[in-house]
């Protein structure tokens, strides 16, 4: 599998060594994690997420090599490619296989009775999933995005950020689930803080280039970018257009910052994956995915591009460098005075679309 091979050689692990498999299954059961990932396996942002959750594993005495193999699969943004891989897991026969964004629905389509932790995902209410949160009812339980609450503050603090921009435009890909309330509540936003927002709908990666040529010439003076996997794997691309039209663009997740963009406000993946390694500690012992409620972000990062900002020409206001947990800074040791880490002024229980 040239996907897995890849990220192996990228960690520096060689995760399935037979010999060292074989010792562990002397010692007792060694469990089989299948890992069903959204991004690209050499992402270095996403790397970071699936060592948070060998972390969260560490902690609770699971070790590859020792008592549990993981078997990577990455679509990279192609659901077709993530439904391949969860029916390749499924004949596998993992023990548990934890899904991100749209690795989850492939992974609830391919099996009814392995269990499934969701690390990064929107609401699986909404997508018939499970139950409830509360009681899921079925082979699928874990971490939830579910709710739009952020993005009339996104929308906020990116009118900060432009305080005398009137015109922002909204990029996202149309989804019948979520997208119509996404939209009502953005608009909504707009309404109250007195600004405009134009949405820019895309459906495949080359749609990126017209939309934003779009936003040019009706005088887009900033952007909100709504998450959505294919954006994950097109990130760099969307943060290169939005430098090449000169827009200040605000984005759902730390790793746009890291990349490059100007300012990032979601939930702590690595936090989520950490949680859902919990789930998967609990499965392993015995526990039902049914009995166990889906749970919510309880972790927040606001994180500003400073090298962005000096870029584009824009001064970021000491009231949103005093909010940030991270500045990533123009030269050595030049950061907010915010550490990556604390809570946010106001915690908020729900977010947003997915990323994986």
């Amino acid at each position: 599998m040239i996907d897995r091979r890849t990220f192996l050689a990228g960690t520096g692990a060689v995760l399935l060594a037979t010999p060292r498999a074989s010792e562990a299954q002397q010692a007792g059961r060694v469990y089989r994690i299948g890992y069903l990932g959204n991004a690209r396996p050499t992402d270095p942002q996403v790397l970071r997420l699936h060592e948070a959750f060998r972390q969260g594993l560490r902690e609770r005495g699971w070790e590859e090599g020792r008592n549990i193999v993981i078997e990577y699969r990455f679509a990279e943004g192609n659901f077709e490619r993530a439904a391949e891989y969860a029916a390749e897991l499924v004949r596998l026969k993992v023990d548990v296989i934890v899904a991100n964004a749209s690795g989850v629905v492939a992974a609830a389509r391919a099996t009814k009775t392995i269990p499934i932790v969701i690390g990064i995902f929107t609401d699986p209410v909404a997508y018939g999933l499970v139950a409830s949160l509360a009681r899921p009812g079925g082979n699928l339980t874990g971490l939830s995005l579910v709710g739009t609450d952020l993005n009339p503050k996104r929308l906020q603090l990116l009118t900060q950020t432009v305080p005398r921009g009137r015109r922002i435009a909204v990029l996202g890909r149309p989804d019948p689930k979520l997208f119509p309330e996404i939209r009502r509540d953005v608009e909504a936003a707009a309404r109250s803080l007195g600004v405009e927002v134009r949405f820019w709908e895309v459906r495949e990666p080359n749609d990126f280039e017209p939309a934003f040529s779009g936003m040019s010439r009706e005088g887009a003076e900033a952007l909100f970018v709504l998450e959505h996997p294919m954006f994950t794997v097109q990130r760099a691309r969307i943060i290169d257009l939005a430098m090449t039209h000169r827009l200040p663009a605000l984005y759902e997740f730390r790793a746009y910052a890291e990349s490059g963009g100007l300012m990032a406000y979601g939930a702590d993946q690595a936090d989520m994956l950490r949680r859902a390694a919990t789930y998967v500690d609990k499965i392993l012992k015995g526990a039902k995915p049914a009995d166990l409620p889906v749970e919510q972000p309880t972790k927040f990062e606001f994180v500003i591009n400073l090298k962005t900002a000096k870029a584009l020409g824009r001064t970021i206001p000491p009231s949103l460098l005093g909010r940030a947990h991270q500045g990533i800074p123009r030269s050595p040791g030049e950061c907010s005075s915010a550490l990556l880490g604390q809570e946010p002024p106001e915690v908020h229980p729900f977010l947003g679309p997915v990323f994986g």
